[in-house]
């Protein structure tokens, strides 16, 4: 009906290109325009001016042998003011776009080990995106921006690369593990070391303890039962010690087998041994 009368309508965010007799006459804007087709005018074809985005898969080799599926998106929309340029010179912009995505990644790629690729995503999206810049300019298209959205290793090498990183993490567990072990064993040497000293410390407080008794018993009783020499106390004390001692043994039911002579003269022999040795260490102090 509106050929019929000569009117066309153009839709938002879309322009027309206008023809007389074959030849581009004028770019129509969106809205309601006279075509009198009668003149020679025709409507050539409708141009888009929306955003668009074409994703492209692009297989390479990175610098260290490993092939890699790259895929770009890249966003484009055509120009309103070169319209002409982007209905007239480019019969198919997406192939066009793909080919040079193609170009700059096959380039860039090989240069870069598999790891350094992956860090270097966007230095190569920024070199596809001046290189399209650069070569869709000139037929009216804007490259708005472009993104490598994913590195693609094969099946194997990323099993291998996560055996890899697998590894890596049980090493430095293994260490973790083993530095905790060796801190527990130092911190449970420290404490058994400290619980000897105080054990020590302990022992010889109850040694000191024992012979200040001993000396204010001998002191005692030399001064409460006269004519007693402190050897006769000493004597005393030793036997006193050495039944208490028996009594102890025979009480434990868990105690091994002592076999130690027995009868009052084992026990002035016993005496005797004892202040020996006591004589002894003070002639040898002294």
């Amino acid at each position: 009906m509106g050929n019929l009368l000569c009117c066309v309508k153009v839709d938002q965010s879309t322009v027309a290109i206008k023809e007389r007799f074959g030849k581009f006459d004028e770019v129509l804007e969106p809205g309601c325009h006279c075509l009198p087709w009668c003149l020679g005018s025709q409507l050539a074809g409708h141009l888009t001016l929306r955003l668009q985005q074409l994703d492209v898969r692009c297989e390479t080799k990175t610098k260290d042998n490993v092939f890699v599926n790259v895929v770009a998106s890249v966003q484009y929309r055509a120009l309103a003011e070169k319209a002409n340029d982007a209905f007239y010179k480019l019969s198919n912009p997406r192939t066009q776009i793909q080919a040079y995505v193609f170009d700059v990644i096959r380039a860039s790629v090989p240069k870069l080990d598999l790891d350094d690729a992956f860090e270097q995503k966007n230095d190569i999206a920024k070199a596809v995106e001046d290189e399209l810049e650069k070569a869709m300019s000139a037929y009216g298209y804007e490259i708005v921006q472009t993104l490598i959205v994913d590195i693609e290793p094969d099946e194997h090498v990323k099993r291998a690369m996560n055996e890899i990183n697998a590894a890596a993490r049980m090493r430095v567990a293994a260490n973790e593990k083993a530095e905790a072990e060796k801190i527990i064993q130092i911190k449970r040497a420290e404490g058994e070391a400290e619980a000897k000293y105080l054990s020590g410390v302990g022992i010889a407080r109850q040694r000191q303890a024992i012979v200040d008794g001993l000396r204010d018993s001998v002191l005692g009783f030399s001064v409460n039962v006269p004519g007693t020499t402190a050897k006769d106390v000493l004597d005393m004390v030793l036997i006193t010690q050495y039944f208490d001692t028996m009594k102890e043994i025979g009480a434990t039911s868990k105690s091994s087998s002592v076999f130690i002579p027995h009868g009052p003269g084992a026990v002035r022999d016993i005496a005797t041994q004892i202040r020996d040795g006591l004589l002894q260490a003070s002639q040898h102090h002294e």
